[in-house]
């Protein structure tokens, strides 16, 4: 999709289209089109990349939202250290890059929207690389 303000609502659609297609349960689908819409408006706002891609995988413990963007923006930092104070992380690993279909190295960040991510996703990364920028969410 294009790098563009309408292209988190395109990503919510198509990935609610999609996950209801596969009958996905409702609080699933709901979750994984805020995910989207969150990774999306980050990479529409903190990269210059002209296209943003997204994919949606299933397997049998969940879902799993992509989205990879060419360049290597930035993820944004918490507005303040108690924004993310006491957030959990599962360390990402290489496999989880390359079942999005993107192999990127691994960098932590957080910012205020990823709070949500954070809260509605069983866990979630990032990887970048000189190639772009691939940020995953596991939904189960």
């Amino acid at each position: 999709m294009p790098r563009s303000p309408e292209g988190a609502p395109e990503a919510r659609h198509r990935v609610q289209e999609v996950m209801r297609a596969w009958g996905e349960p409702a609080d699933r689908v709901d979750a994984a089109a805020l995910i989207v819409t969150e990774l999306v408006t980050n990479a529409v706002q903190h990269t210059s990349t002209r296209r943003i891609r997204c994919r949606v995988l299933r397997s049998g413990d969940g879902v799993r939202v992509c989205v990879w963007n060419r360049g290597r923006g930035r993820i944004p930092a918490p507005a303040s250290p108690e924004a993310s104070a006491g957030l959990a992380r599962t360390p990402a690993t290489q496999s989880d890059a390359r079942d999005c279909g993107e192999s990127l190295d691994c960098l932590a960040e957080d910012g205020r929207g990823l709070l949500l991510v954070d809260a509605l996703a069983a866990r979630w990364g990032s990887r970048a690389a000189v190639a772009g920028r691939l940020v995953w969410a596991d939904l189960v």
